[in-house]
C-alpha cells in the first residue's frame, strides 16, 4: 500500500506552486515517484515534464499527459560532476522545478542552471535529525543545517541571484514525523531587483 506522503501533495509545493510562471516553458517533478506533484501541476494547467529512474512509475503519469523521462541521475556520479553525462536538460529551460523526499548534491547547480529567468524552484527533503525519526537515516540523505540556503543562494552566476522567498527547517508531524528542510526560491537577473516582489505569494 503506497505510504500517504506518496498520493497527497506537499502541502510546501501547494503554498508555492502558483508563483511558477505559466505559459514560458515545461515544470520538472525531478524524482517524481508516484507522480503526486506532476498531477497537482497538470490539473492546475501547467506543461509538466516528469523525471524517475522507475519506468513503471512513470507511464500511468504519460497517459495523464506529462512528457516522462526515466533516467538514473546518479548512476555516474563522475560524468554529472564534470559535466558529461546524465543530466539530460539544458540551461534555462525550465519556469519551474519541483524536487522533494530526494538528495544527490552534484545536482544543486544543474537545477539553478535549468531554471528561467523568473523561474521558481520548490525544494524540500529531510534534514540532519530525521535518523531520530525513521529514513532516511543515511547522513548521505540527509542535509546539514542550512545547506539548501548555502547551496542554491549562492550567487555563483554573475548575471542571475536567486531570491528566497521562503525557507524553513525543523520538526513536522504531517504527513509523518519527520526533520525536514524546505525552500522556495526564484531565479531573477541582477538588472531587475523590482523581481524580489512579495505582494503575489
Amino acid at each position: 500500500m503506497p505510504h500517504l506522503s506518496d498520493l497527497v501533495a506537499s502541502s510546501w509545493v501547494q503554498r508555492f506552486f502558483s508563483l511558477i510562471p505559466r505559459d514560458q516553458g515545461p515544470v520538472l517533478d525531478l524524482a517524481c515517484g508516484g507522480g503526486r506533484h506532476t498531477r497537482l501541476l497538470l490539473d492546475a494547467g501547467y506543461e509538466v515534464w516528469a523525471l524517475d529512474k522507475d519506468a513503471v512509475l512513470l507511464k500511468p503519469l504519460e497517459a495523464l499527459g506529462a512528457r516522462c523521462f526515466r533516467v538514473d541521475l546518479e548512476a555516474s556520479s563522475q560524468d554529472v560532476e564534470s559535466g558529461e553525462g546524465t543530466w539530460p536538460f539544458d540551461a534555462n529551460m525550465f519556469s519551474g522545478i519541483v524536487v522533494t523526499n530526494y538528495l544527490y548534491r552534484p545536482l544543486f547547480e544543474r537545477l539553478i542552471s535549468s531554471l528561467k529567468e523568473e523561474g521558481v524552484l520548490i525544494y524540500e527533503t529531510f534534514s540532519k535529525g530525521n535518523e531520530v525519526y525513521g529514513r532516511p537515516r543515511n547522513p548521505d540523505f540527509l542535509l546539514q543545517s542550512g545547506e539548501l540556503l548555502n547551496q542554491l543562494l549562492s550567487d555563483s552566476r554573475t548575471e542571475r541571484k536567486n531570491h528566497c522567498i521562503a525557507y524553513e527547517h525543523g520538526y513536522v508531524e504531517h504527513p509523518h514525523p519527520a526533520i525536514v528542510q524546505r525552500i522556495c526560491i526564484r531565479s531573477i537577473s541582477h538588472s531587475n531587483p523590482s523581481d524580489d516582489r512579495l505582494d503575489s505569494i
